[in-house]
């Protein structure tokens, strides 16, 4: 009723005193310009499918007893938002067959929407040694997906107990992939991001899509640190803090599309450092090239209970996306 509205207005007016807290610095607020009709998503094309909203639900999780709900969940929300998804590590899958019900998620997610395996770069370059590389599009064809996320993820690697050490620069590895199969590739790092170098290397490769999965999301270098010994932990943390921002990275490849240097990669995912739609809106505004945004660990919270609580957290998240394409305006 409006009356218990405005006498929580004079309740809560003091508690909503701002004082000296900092403005978010990266918007323009425009009240008089904008319109809910002017922030309305339209379906787009990405990934060669047509997504409904601008959000990846990105690689998490496959394998454990929890595994199943949180994919099933998660490719129930792709299904009714449309959105893409990339699953976890799909590494147990050639290891032991009992796990693919925590995969098999295209008839949760629908036809008509991106679907990616996973696999790691270790074990990419393992395959590639023992010719067994045909086992991925094997995978793919199961799992009837898109196409396979290959995650670059040599600082976790290191930490890993009883990780797999990378043996040759992943860039050969990659290459030498694409020169073998004609699969849909989309290539991330994980939880560090990328360097200039790096990112040069790749992004002149044909394929789907390059994944900025940037310092300042989930650090698995930490995770891998936390379930160590305590004189490892303490002798590799600094290695936990070295990395790239989504920041940093986006610059490099938007400077790299402005002079119109070739690149064969022409569509990229932002994932590191999502933590809300105004981070998702800003970043994809930002981009030269067309971009979606990916969340996973917002979306892993919300994913392992009731789908109510997930369909809850996306629609808010979708709310708050077109109010942001409304109203805001990103800073040049």
């Amino acid at each position: 009723m409006t009356e218990d509205r405005k006498n929580d207005h004079i309740d809560l007016a003091f508690s909503a005193q701002m004082k000296n807290l900092p403005t978010d610095q990266r918007f323009n607020y425009e009240p008089l310009l904008g319109s809910a009709s002017q922030g309305a998503i339209e379906p787009f094309q990405f990934l060669g499918r047509t997504l409904r909203v601008p959000i990846w639900v990105s690689s998490m999780t496959g394998g454990s007893s929890r595994s199943r709900m949180i994919n099933l969940n998660l490719a129930r929300a792709c299904n009714e938002f449309g959105m893409g998804m990339g699953l976890g590590s799909c590494r147990i899958l050639l290891e032991d067959e009992k796990y693919f019900p925590d995969f098999d998620m295209r008839g949760v997610i629908g036809d008509d929407l991106p679907l990616y395996a996973n696999i790691g770069i270790a074990q990419l370059e393992e395959m590639l040694t023992s010719k067994s590389q045909d086992r991925i599009p094997e995978l793919v064809f199961r799992l009837q997906a898109d196409g396979v996320v290959i995650h670059v993820n040599p600082i976790q690697e290191w930490l890993q107990t009883d990780g797999d050490m990378v043996l040759r620069p992943p860039i050969e590895t990659i290459e030498e992939f694409l020169s073998l199969s004609d699969l849909k590739i989309i290539v991330k790092e994980v939880g560090q991001g990328m360097g200039t170098d790096s990112i040069t290397r790749i992004m002149r490769l044909p394929i789907e899509a390059f994944e900025l999965a940037a310092f300042g999301g989930t650090n698995f270098a930490r995770i891998e640190l936390a379930r160590s010994a305590p004189q490892k932990k303490e002798l590799f943390s600094p290695l936990s803090m070295i990395g790239h921002s989504s920041d940093e990275m986006l610059e490099l490849i938007n400077q790299k599309a402005v002079s119109g240097e070739k690149s064969g990669c022409r569509q990229i995912i932002i994932s590191g450092g999502i933590h809300s739609f105004l981070d998702g809106y800003y970043y994809i505004s930002k981009s030269i090239l067309p971009a979606i945004y990916g969340q996973a660990s917002s979306l892993l919270r919300y994913a392992q209970g009731d789908y109510e609580d997930l369909r809850r957290f996306v629609t808010g998240q979708i709310s708050g996306l077109v109010f942001a394409r409304a109203f805001l305006k990103v800073k040049i």
